[in-house]
């Protein structure tokens, strides 16, 4: 599946590139193969935006739901035959389907895999003429090759952390008030951004030019969409 997937949206990189490197002379600092990195990841999440605001919405009414079944998981904590009728009932009336947060997210994750597949080895799925990759400029800013990690520890790596817990900070919250799911977010919030400094010290810097790119995305779909659920309310 990764190998599929991989081989097609390795194709669409190397559409952009193509096209990227026919609209004249090659900046001196951004190489066509940066820039088609970043429209490529941008291409791509928009691609998986509907599947994104799918997962947004049930995370929120999830948020609504939880307090009413935890009150039903209490009040029938002795009786688990009649505490299934009134979760489903409880279902029913909301709308809301449990499976429905898993769904976009079983969808995406391959494809994810296999984008980050992409990225991390382009001359297997984009670039497969031999030695083209090799001889191609991979210049981006202070970055002499992309295909390399970047030595800054303030470049890549903590731009990756950073866009990382700012997208942690703006994504919709399940834990509603509830201490134990509240904590364990905020542990994952923090240790996320840290793994993620690290991991990048030894990512290809084209991989993760597109992490910090995917990141910085997401931190605007996530404030727009914000942004339209509080005019909603105030409408309303």
């Amino acid at each position: 599946m990764t190998a599929f997937l991989g081989n097609i949206l390795g194709s669409l990189l190397r559409m952009v590139y193509n096209m990227v490197s026919t609209i004249g002379e090659e900046p001196a600092y951004i190489s066509f193969y940066a820039i088609a990195i970043i429209i490529t990841t941008i291409i791509f999440k928009l691609i998986i935006l509907p599947l994104n605001l799918q997962q947004a919405k049930s995370t929120k009414k999830m948020s609504e739901v939880q307090p009413l079944m935890q009150q039903i998981q209490t009040k029938y904590k002795n009786d688990p035959q009649t505490m299934q009728v009134k979760m489903q009932e409880l279902y029913k009336k909301h709308n809301y389907n449990p499976a429905s947060g898993c769904l976009p997210l079983l969808i995406q994750l391959p494809i994810i895999i296999a984008f980050f597949s992409v990225f991390r080895e382009p001359a297997k799925y984009a670039f497969t003429e031999p030695g083209f990759y090799e001889a191609m400029n991979k210049t981006f800013f202070w970055i002499q090759n992309l295909d390399q990690p970047d030595s800054l520890l303030w470049g890549f790596p903590l731009l990756a952390a950073a866009t990382t817990y700012l997208q942690s900070l703006t994504m919709p919250s399940a834990s509603n008030g509830d201490p134990k799911t509240a904590q364990t977010m905020k542990s994952m919030n923090t240790f996320m951004p840290i793994m993620i400094f690290f991991m990048t010290r030894g990512f290809a810097a084209g991989l993760a030019l597109y992490w910090v790119v995917g990141n910085t995305f997401t931190i605007i779909q996530q404030l727009i969409s914000r942004r339209s659920l509080l005019k909603v309310k105030e409408e309303k």
